[in-house]
């Protein structure tokens, strides 16, 4: 009897436990399901792309400056002094063309002109082709140190008084320049470095003038019967208007968007020359313009 008692309370706890688990409220058993894997504490944030000025396209602009010309004549009388020399005793075996009369010399000036170009990019990186064109205000004349030596006896047993002089000039100068350019995007600013090649149209006139007297006595006294002499006197003339220079080209600077479509620009240039006959012309400019680009 005692043992019945014992299993009729044994079903009944097994039949309440049962009863129990079924009436488990759903809510309940999702609190159950967050074991089952890890879940984000709060919402991932996306980090959008980078944005930079735009700065492709086509550009074109005007632009105003001044500039630094120098050049150097020293070499600059060699060439017509030489040809008109050429079949003497004296510049074979003397050379006076090689004797330089003419210096350096340096002038400020203003220049003013355009410019054109197009741009690709690469987010923060541009690179440009891009055409200058500058009308320079200067003018260098070369200064004149003559030179008056004697020289002798050549094969021949004569002796040669000799004086060079000379004079040299570039006038009405035009600049042009065809750049690559590489820029790097700082915010609204493009820094940018450029090399190129540099052309010109200029005057340019260099005057040589070799006097003297060529005394065939071998010694330098008084022309007579009893020891003649002849005068010696040429004058060669080089260069042309519109003379045609090349070159190249370096420098560097800013552009600096203030508008989508309006840009500001400052920047320096250093162009090299070396336009007949034998003139080294170096021009130094800093300018600043305004530009649109589409």
């Amino acid at each position: 009897m005692r043992t019945k008692t014992i299993r009729q309370r044994a079903t009944c706890y097994l039949l309440g436990t049962l009863a129990a688990l079924t009436l488990v409220s759903p809510v309940r058993a999702a609190d159950y399901d967050a074991l089952r894997g890890a879940e984000p504490i709060a919402p991932v944030q996306t980090i959008g792309p980078a944005t930079f000025t735009r700065w492709s396209g086509f550009y074109f602009g005007g632009q105003f400056g001044v500039d630094e010309a120098y050049a150097d004549f020293a070499n600059s009388t060699q060439q017509g002094a030489a040809y008109t020399l050429r079949e003497t005793l004296l510049e074979q075996q003397f050379s006076p063309s090689q004797w330089p009369v003419l210096g350096n010399t340096n002038t400020p000036g203003i220049n003013f002109g355009g410019f054109v170009g197009y741009s690709t990019q690469w987010q923060d990186l541009v690179l440009s082709l891009e055409a200058n064109l500058n009308r320079a205000a200067f003018s260098l004349t070369a200064p004149n140190s003559p030179i008056a030596r004697t020289v002798g006896p050549d094969s021949g047993g004569n002796v040669y008084t000799v004086n060079l002089s000379g004079s040299g000039s570039v006038t009405n100068i035009d600049l042009a320049t065809l750049r690559v350019r590489a820029g790097y995007v700082v915010g609204n600013l493009l820094p940018y470095g450029f090399v190129g090649a540099a052309f010109g149209l200029a005057n340019v006139s260099v005057s040589t003038t070799v006097a003297g007297e060529e005394y065939t006595s071998g010694s330098v006294t008084v022309c007579n019967a009893m020891a003649p002499c002849s005068a010696l006197r040429i004058v060669s003339t080089t260069g042309a208007n519109n003379e045609i220079m090349y070159g190249f080209a370096v420098g560097g600077g800013v552009d600096w968007a203030i508008l989508p479509n309006v840009f500001l620009r400052a920047e320096f240039e250093w162009d090299q020359f070396n336009p007949p006959p034998g003139i080294l012309l170096t021009v130094a400019t800093g300018r600043v313009g305004a530009g649109f680009k589409f």
